[in-house]
C-alpha cells in the first residue's frame, strides 16, 4: 500500500518511514505542504500521514486544500498539539485520525491499517471471497483456511485487489503500488504476475478464479458467484 508521509522533522521522517515499510506500506516523503500537494496530483495514495507544523503552511490547511479538490484520500495528522480544540479543527477540516506525539509504533501501524481497511469499505481484518479469505492483520490469504504460498509481490496485488474490490485496478495503478514509481518494468509483467497468480489460486482448490481481466483496463476482483 501507498502513503504519503508529510513530516519536516528528518530524523522523525525517517524513523515512521523505516517503521511503515518495514509493515509492507510503500511510502513517500515530503517536507513542505506545497510539495505534498503536487504529489497528491501525480500519485495515487491509500493514505496520508500529515503534521500540522510545515515550513510553508499550517497541515491543516493543506487539509482543507485537499477537500477542496475533493481528494478523499484518508488523513490521519500526527501532532503534538494535544489541545482539545486543534483536533475538532482537523477533524471539521476533513481529517479521519488524530495522533498525538509521542506516540506507540504499534498504534500508529494499526491507525494506519484502520483507516485504509475502512476508506475501502471493510469494517473487519478479515476480507472473505468464498473460500479465499484475506487476514489484514496477519498478511496472509488462505483458501478452504488452508495458506496460499505468495511472493511479497503477489500477496501485495491481491491485497489491493482484495481492498478495491469490485473496482478495476489498471496496470499502471499496479506498477504505481508494487514499485512507487522507482525502476518501474513495462505494464507487461503485471499479465505475467497475474497469470502465475490466478494459477496458485486455482491449484490451491479455490471453487471459482475471482480474479477477472477487464479488457484493455486491467483487472477486478470480485466475490465468487454462489452455485446452487
Amino acid at each position: 500500500m501507498r502513503i504519503l508521509l508529510v513530516e519536516d522533522n528528518a530524523d522523525l521522517s525517517r524513523d515512521v518511514c523505516r517503521l511503515l515499510e518495514a509493515n509492507s506500506f510503500h511510502v513517500d516523503e515530503a517536507d513542505r505542504g506545497e510539495d505534498a500537494l503536487h504529489l497528491t496530483l501525480a500519485y495515487h495514495y491509500e493514505a496520508i500521514i500529515l503534521v500540522l507544523c510545515l515550513p510553508d503552511m499550517r497541515g491543516d490547511e493543506m487539509l482543507k486544500n485537499l477537500r477542496m479538490k475533493n481528494d478523499q484520500t484518508p488523513v490521519l495528522i500526527l501532532s503534538g498539539e494535544d489541545a482539545v480544540e486543534s483536533r475538532i479543527s482537523c477533524l471539521t477540516r476533513g481529517a479521519d485520525n488524530y495522533l498525538i506525539k509521542p506516540f506507540n509504533a504499534d498504534e500508529l501501524v494499526a491507525r494506519m491499517h484502520a483507516l485504509v481497511r475502512r476508506a475501502n469499505g471493510h469494517a473487519k481484518n478479515r476480507i472473505e471471497f468464498g473460500d479465499l479469505v484475506l487476514d489484514l492483520q496477519a498478511k496472509l490469504f488462505t483458501i478452504d483456511n488452508r495458506p496460499l504460498d505468495l511472493t511479497c509481490k503477489e500477496y501485495e496485488m491481491l491485497e489491493l485487489l482484495c481492498l478495491r474490490q469490485g473496482s478495476v485496478v489498471s496496470k499502471e495503478n499496479f506498477l504505481d503500488h508494487l514499485y512507487g514509481g522507482m525502476d518501474e518494468p513495462e505494464t507487461k509483467i503485471i499479465d505475467v504476475f497475474i497469470c502465475k497468480l490466478r494459477k496458485k489460486i486455482e491449484q490451491s482448490g479455490a471453487a471459482q478464479s475471482v480474479i477477472k481481466p477487464v479488457w484493455g483496463r486491467g483487472y477486478r476482483i470480485d466475490k465468487p458467484e454462489v452455485v446452487h
